[in-house]
């Protein structure tokens, strides 16, 4: 079965989320905490437990989606899952015919059987719609997100796929692992996050937000795509759709929207995540905004404490990060 942190995902914190929970915990104190821009949920699956109270919000479809299959709470029946489970391990590609998965990516971002096998899935799901209740639905998807990104022929997302190989059969599915607890106070959305603030009122939010001009949206299509099932045109060797769901954190006005961000929390405590790769060589890896950005903007809320830690960020291999670092800041509000 997948836990929430079994997924490739650039800028993931999981291998810093023990570090920045325990600095949430130890330098924070309150009862409500919201992860603004999520991400894969991580920090949100570890601060869970600390809190009576938990906004979970991030802009793509699939996350919002994976998080709805995780966190939200609400029964669903284990033995239907597994029977799903079940019928759509033993199913075999040759038994399915061509889809939009295996018409469009097949091949590409999948072996042409895998490729089968997921958009078949995909279909089944739909169909069974109104069969499922909405964690039962979001379990299924999400577990089909899950095991097709485990074999997608990426270094780790889809704004390219690899060339110049034969891409083996390694799709299998599985289920997710849903978070299992008595907790009613867990909010879900999809929001942008500037206008969230605007509402929202909380003792204490986490904020990591894209940095570079490298869009999640297209970034992570290929999932968007399987989880809105709305089959568009797609375009480019890449084979992305219409450019849609664009954030303005990656786009070079990216220090008005913090600012404006920053400026309309309600809450106790603001904690930041961030990492010194504005000294990239990649044109696309360069932050939109500089330590002197986020350290000014951050002040004149409160009080700032940094921390620091050595962190290896994700590298396509255009570019040579030194000494590079993860930095959190925690602002006591004034």
């Amino acid at each position: 079965m997948y836990d929430i942190w079994n997924r490739r995902y650039t800028g993931s914190k999981y291998k810093l989320a023990d570090w920045i929970s325990d600095l949430i915990s130890g330098n924070c104190s309150g009862n409500s905490f919201c992860d603004i821009f999520a991400g894969t949920g991580i920090i949100s699956y570890k601060m869970i437990d600390k809190v009576d109270e938990i906004y979970i919000n991030d802009f793509l479809y699939s996350n919002e989606l994976i998080y709805k299959a995780f966190f939200f709470q609400s029964k669903f029946d284990e033995n239907k899952m597994e029977a799903y489970r079940a019928k759509f391990h033993a199913l075999n590609a040759s038994d399915l015919n061509d889809n939009y998965i295996s018409n469009n990516f097949g091949g590409k971002f999948f072996s042409e059987n895998d490729s089968r096998l997921i958009g078949g899935i995909r279909e089944a799901i739909e169909a069974d719609r109104s069969k499922l209740s909405e964690k039962e639905f979001s379990i299924l998807l999400a577990s089909l997100l899950y095991s097709a990104d485990k074999c997608a022929n990426t270094v780790g997302h889809y704004d390219a796929y690899i060339k110049g190989h034969d891409i083996v059969d390694s799709f299998s599915f599985d289920l997710i692992s849903p978070y299992k607890a008595d907790k009613s106070n867990i909010h879900i959305s999809r929001e942008d996050a500037n206008e969230l603030a605007q509402k929202l009122k909380c003792d204490i939010v986490y904020i990591d937000p894209p940095y570079n001009s490298r869009q999640y949206s297209r970034f992570y299509h290929v999932l968007e795509n399987i989880t809105c099932w709305k089959k568009p045109p797609l375009y480019g060797v890449a084979l992305k759709p219409e450019p849609e769901n664009m954030s303005e954190y990656c786009r070079s006005n990216a220090n008005v929207f913090f600012k404006d961000l920053i400026d309309s929390l309600n809450c106790k405590y603001i904690v930041v995540s961030y990492n010194n790769t504005y000294d990239s060589k990649s044109s696309s890896s360069k932050n939109k905004m500089t330590l002197e950005d986020i350290e000014t903007i951050l002040k004149s809320r409160g009080k700032v404490k940094r921390f620091e830690t050595a962190h290896n960020y994700f590298n396509a291999g255009k570019t040579d990060f030194n000494d590079h670092k993860e930095l959190i800041f925690i602002v006591k509000v004034k």
